[in-house]
């Protein structure tokens, strides 16, 4: 490995450790980073393995850390494990991201912020919801489940958009920064 090569992974493992323990400390308010951090390692993480891994581990490390320090349950059911697939799906789909930029960022976290709001709603209606008993188990009450859950996609929208940038952005601008050190005359 080059020399460049391992500071970007450094910068790249540092900026989603960083975003995993926010989930923590933003936790009463439901400002996540987790989207952010799928869209932003299969983008820029070369290693697809690692790319995986590093989203993965960091909510499992905050999932961990809520559990430790007894903020909220940490470990809470079978929708969970689909909220894992979830996370790795949207680095799958952050893989096909080419070219990063403002608008690419944008649309990537709009869409994966859709696709975690269906996919984890669902996984909660089929799954948690015949033990929790919150909605009908029936059509109607699957449309109450989605209903109910749109205050947190305004959220997420929000705050996908809000870490991806921000981990995209300062990546770029450490990269930049970093990487083109140019002499001032």
């Amino acid at each position: 490995m080059n020399k460049q090569h391992i500071s970007t992974l450094i910068i790249a493992v540092l900026l989603i450790l960083i975003a995993a323990f926010s989930r923590v400390f933003m936790y009463p308010h439901n400002f996540s980073p987790i989207i952010g951090m799928a869209i932003f390692a299969g983008a820029v993480i070369k290693d697809r393995r690692l790319a995986f891994a590093l989203p993965l581990l960091a909510m499992f490390l905050s999932d961990v850390l809520f559990e430790i320090f007894n903020i909220a349950p940490g470990f809470w059911g079978w929708g969970q494990l689909v909220g894992y697939g979830i996370l790795a799906l949207i680095t799958v789909i952050a893989f096909s991201m080419k070219k990063v930029s403002v608008l690419a960022v944008g649309g990537y976290s709009i869409v994966s912020s859709l696709v975690f709001f269906f996919l984890s709603n669902s996984a909660f209606f089929v799954f948690d919801n015949p033990v929790f008993h919150l909605y009908a188990q029936n059509f109607s009450g699957y449309l109450a489940s989605l209903v109910g859950g749109l205050p947190f996609l305004k959220i997420g929208i929000i705050a996908d958009i809000m870490y991806s940038t921000i981990l995209f952005g300062t990546y770029y601008l450490v990269q930049h920064f970093s990487f083109n050190k140019k002499v001032v005359a």
